[in-house]
């Protein structure tokens, strides 16, 4: 089945980068159709303003908005050459640009949401040119309103490597597993890590306990993610089996808890050495990857992708 991805790009080189990820995932994904899609940048509201009295005004409107034109297609031939260099057959990658509406990250959204594509790319911390920071607040800006696409934020150079999903068993989890299975679909190479932290009464009541008074309280929740955990894996393999992907191919590391869950996740991403990070935007009643927890992910994840799922 075709995947459809959008990839927001400036004259950055971390723009660079998510195109090279992209571009190196695809050995690993069938059937990829990519769209390279700019912003083009803002014209003063003054001049606008100005143009509808003034002739000398409007002409001097029109040749800015020319150039900005220009400017955005030069860009995107340069973009789509090295897509087509790095191995992108032509045919498979397109080239779209229009002038600011609402908003970088707004239009952004609003053109893969109308379009329905299956993820929208962008590059960490991006600069245009000398002005604002393009994939720094816009990135951000797209990975907290995607109410519906999955976000993938690229940071540096990043080869896709193994796959680590981090989950909680929660619907959202789900929700990310699925979303891996459709792209991944096929794939018989492909190795995926499940990695699951289990939570303590401490994430769960802020009172401190003495030993012996929560000893089973801690059992209780033990044994309820444990059911709970269960039931998710034997869901998440019917998927990836129906994607033609085989349980060979999925390895689980169960983490028991500990205060810092995002720097675990981390931490083991890293130790792992993969290239790809994927979790869900909201965990177990919205708690597990909300709040701190993703804020920790998005602000210290390096060295690959960070694929989020809504």
């Amino acid at each position: 089945m075709e995947k459809k991805v959008l990839i927001a790009v400036d004259d950055s080189r971390h723009s660079e980068n998510a195109l090279r990820y992209v571009a190196g995932l695809s050995e690993s994904v069938s059937e990829m159709k990519f769209v390279l899609f700019h912003v083009q940048p803002t014209i003063s509201q003054y001049l606008v303003d100005e143009a509808r009295t003034k002739p000398s005004a409007y002409a001097e409107l029109k040749k800015l908005e020319k150039k900005a034109h220009q400017t955005a297609q030069d860009l995107l031939q340069k973009d789509k050459a090295l897509m087509i260099s790095l191995g992108i057959a032509e045919e498979n990658v397109q080239a779209v640009t229009l002038p600011r509406k609402f908003g970088a990250a707004k239009d952004i959204l609003e053109y893969g949401t109308a379009l329905l594509y299956d993820a929208i790319v962008v590059g960490r911390r991006g600069v245009s040119g000398l002005a604002e920071v393009f994939m720094g607040s816009v990135s951000a800006s797209v990975l907290d309103n995607s109410e519906v696409l999955p976000v993938w934020v690229v940071d540096e150079k990043a080869p896709p490597k193994g796959v680590m999903v981090a989950v909680d068993g929660s619907g959202s989890s789900l929700r990310a597993v699925d979303h891996l299975a459709f792209i991944f679909s096929g794939n018989s190479d492909i190795t995926i890590s499940f990695f699951h932290v289990a939570p303590r009464l401490a994430d769960f009541c802020p009172i401190d306990f003495s030993k012996n008074d929560s000893s089973q309280l801690e059992s209780v929740i033990e044994q309820g993610d444990r059911a709970c955990i269960d039931r998710f894996y034997a869901h998440a393999l019917k998927k990836f089996a129906d994607a033609g992907i085989s349980e060979r191919q999925i390895h689980i590391d169960l983490h028991k808890g500990g205060f810092k869950v995002g720097k675990i996740i981390m931490d083991t991403y890293r130790k792992g050495g993969f290239g790809t990070l994927i979790v869900g935007r909201r965990g177990m009643n919205r708690k597990f990857f909300a709040g701190s927890v993703s804020r920790y992910l998005v602000n210290q994840f390096s060295g690959g992708a960070l694929w989020v799922v809504p």
